[in-house]
């Protein structure tokens, strides 16, 4: 790579938007091989801000992004089918994902949204695995790839 590009204001937003990129349509791809599974929730796109934008911070180690995920979600799923969706369940599913998260240190912002997400669009737990632990897995791993190939930053910088 040439000098003065590695060095330039505009590399590090490149690279990371490649990645996001790559990333995204690796799972994507996934999806129109193995139809009718879905690959992709919305909130992997925001991860992939953290992941590809910021590798070292704590939000975006493999421990947040995977149970961050796993954990609001199972929430979601949890409050939808015991109370229903209604404006007062949604608020206290996303209440609870975020608490859950802070006092498990597994915070990670994106997956705030996953409560959300499940119940709103009336997913059932087998949504759990795909594609939410399955998907987060695959994101690490294409981050670690990533970044130990392409940027040379060293990721993750903690796995637990």
């Amino acid at each position: 790579m040439p000098q003065f590009l590695s060095k330039s204001r505009y590399f590090l937003p490149l690279i990371a938007g490649a990645g996001a990129m790559l990333c995204i349509t690796a799972l994507s791809s996934l999806g129109d091989v193995t139809q009718p599974s879905v690959w992709l929730m919305a909130p992997f796109g925001a991860t992939m801000v953290i992941l590809f934008g910021l590798p070292e911070s704590p939000l975006a180690q493999p421990r947040n992004i995977v149970i961050g995920h796993l954990l609001t979600t199972a929430i979601g799923l949890f409050v939808a089918s015991t109370l229903g969706v209604t404006s007062w369940s949604l608020g206290l599913a996303v209440g609870l994902a975020v608490g859950s998260m802070l006092l498990t240190n597994t915070t990670h912002p994106p997956a705030g949204a996953n409560p959300i997400v499940v119940m709103l669009a009336g997913e059932h737990w087998d949504f759990l695995l795909m594609p939410v632990a399955t998907g987060a897995v695959l994101i690490v791993a294409f981050g670690v790839i990533y970044h130990r190939f392409v940027t040379g930053i060293s990721y993750p910088k903690k796995w637990l």
